[in-house]
């Protein structure tokens, strides 16, 4: 892989039907996953007139008041503000020295019963309809790609579809500003993600850093109207680490504030993460013990934000 490329999978053929194209793709897919876990994808059938206005929301969010973002602080259900600097990488062993993420960030969760789940800033008009607007087009693509993933695992193209089916999925609106970085100091520290994919929309100021599996951190370059894409640790787990969940991290080396947008995409909250029959064999027995998606994210959160770090949280493998 060269220092500045990632593979670039062209999802139009499958998602116009193509015949065999749900194969082919599949197949290019599982030898992205199995040998880099980040690729970017095109053709993906989302409007970027979307993405653009999310990013000019996650701005105004950002610069509104202290005090108005606190109004929405971050609860225990996991949705409102992120206070500056009150996140911390400790939910795996890639850094030595351990210090707050220099960004902060607004989360969005899914509005689907009558009781309304998410705590909404009163001076951004009409931010709660695009950002679920969004969140729903984000949701959309990564069920259309979940065929794809099950093909590229010898299963049936609806294997995942259950599942997932209601998706325990956090939309983030991340502010990184223009800092000067010390020593062991990130916008936010290298990490692997927690989800079974990770769908990150492009945009024009870079600072995405992968590492490689040779262990050298190289640039992810922005190609318009592309998303950036990246397996997570419980589609790990599920695979028995078939499918890698790559470390990345992230700054703004800029003189301007840099935004992002990351969709998580996680299975339904009590579906129960075991390694699939088509990743296990005598020679390879499974490696993960079997957790439900809200026991992993419960511990996931507990070691990362420290807004749940007194709260008593079951262990992980």
């Amino acid at each position: 892989m060269s220092q500045t490329a990632l593979p670039l999978l062209d999802l139009g053929p499958f998602l116009a039907g193509e015949p065999g194209a749900l194969e082919r793709t599949a197949a290019e897919l599982r030898r992205i996953n199995e040998t880099v876990g980040f690729l970017y994808i095109t053709n993906h059938g989302v409007d970027w007139k979307m993405v653009e206005e999310t990013f000019a929301l996650a701005a105004r969010f950002h610069a509104q008041p202290m005090e108005e973002k606190l109004k929405v602080k971050l609860d225990d259900g996991m949705q409102g503000y992120l206070p500056y600097k009150s996140s911390t990488t400790r939910a795996n062993g890639l850094v030595a020295v351990r210090k707050p993420n220099e960004n902060e960030a607004f989360f969005v969760k899914p509005e689907r019963g009558p009781k309304p789940v998410n705590r909404w800033p009163e001076q951004v008009p009409g931010f709660a309809e695009a950002t679920l607007r969004y969140y729903a087009a984000l949701d959309d693509l990564a069920h259309r790609m979940l065929p794809l993933y099950a093909v590229a695992l010898d299963l049936p193209p609806d294997y995942f579809d259950k599942p997932c089916e209601d998706s325990f999925s956090t939309l983030r609106l991340t502010h990184y500003p223009p800092v000067e970085y010390g020593s062991d100091e990130y916008g936010i520290a290298p990490h692997t993600d927690s989800t079974f994919i990770t769908l990150l929309a492009q945009n024009p100021v870079p600072g995405l850093q992968i590492r490689t599996q040779a262990g050298e951190w190289i640039d992810a370059p922005v190609i318009p109207e592309a998303f950036v894409v990246n397996t997570g640790d419980i589609l790990n787990r599920w695979t028995n680490g078939r499918f890698i969940s790559t470390p990345h991290r992230a700054f703004n080396t800029m003189k301007t504030p840099r935004y992002a947008i990351p969709f998580f995409f996680h299975p339904n909250e009590e579906t129960l993460v075991e390694c699939l029959p088509t990743c296990t064999s005598a020679e390879n027995p499974p490696r993960f013990p079997a957790q439900t998606v809200g026991e992993y994210m419960a511990w996931f959160r507990g070691q990362n934000y420290d807004h749940f770090r007194q709260q008593p949280q079951a262990a992980a493998e």
